[in-house]
């Protein structure tokens, strides 16, 4: 079974400063329509930064959509700064958040963060040999950090506690644990 929907018309519900939304009307496999609520984002990056003694740099930050704290690896989104280069974003980002700089750093995977309704990509990087930067940038307004390195015992205890929950760190975590296996 052909399972494309076919996009037969546009609307423009809202444009803004980190995201847009469209509606669509589409004309699914069997004839019939339906209309999607599709969220365009420019795409992101998020960095794995391990420190010289193999711990994960993690913020905590307030994210209001879910109303509190939440901890995280250092991520954003790339912007008219980085050209649509995801490593420059990234080397930015670390700057922006951590104030360091890697000396290394490899790209891992990318994914779509949440298919149902957004196209945002993102690109996972892994940032070692990190250096303080010779140039901080200005964080984003209103962006306040709480910044500090954990162990992955630590991490394997916040995801299974809870206190861990955004999808893009529980699986850096995850990643960084594969990778302590590999050694």
């Amino acid at each position: 079974m052909d399972l494309e929907e076919k996009v037969v018309a546009q609307e423009s519900i809202y444009d803004g400063a980190i995201i847009n939304v469209e509606r669509q009307t589409v004309e699914l496999p069997d004839g019939k329509t339906a209309y999607r609520e599709i969220v365009h984002h420019s795409g992101a990056v998020a960095v794995m930064a391990v420190t010289a003694d193999n711990k994960l740099i993690l913020v905590r930050q307030w994210r209001s959509p879910i109303g509190r704290t939440t901890l995280e690896i250092p991520a954003g989104k790339l912007d008219r700064r980085d050209g649509d280069d995801p490593k420059h974003a990234a080397i930015r980002e670390l700057n922006e958040e951590i104030r360091l700089h890697p000396n290394h750093l490899e790209r891992l995977s990318g994914f779509y963060s949440s298919v149902g309704f957004s196209d945002e990509y993102m690109t996972l990087y892994l940032a070692t040999d990190l250096q303080p930067v010779q140039s901080e940038l200005p964080r984003d307004a209103g962006e306040n950090l709480n910044i500090r390195a954990y162990s992955l015992d630590e991490l394997k205890t916040m995801v299974a506690n809870g206190e861990i929950e955004d999808a893009k760190t529980v699986m850096a975590v995850w990643r960084f644990e594969l990778m302590a296996l590999k050694k």
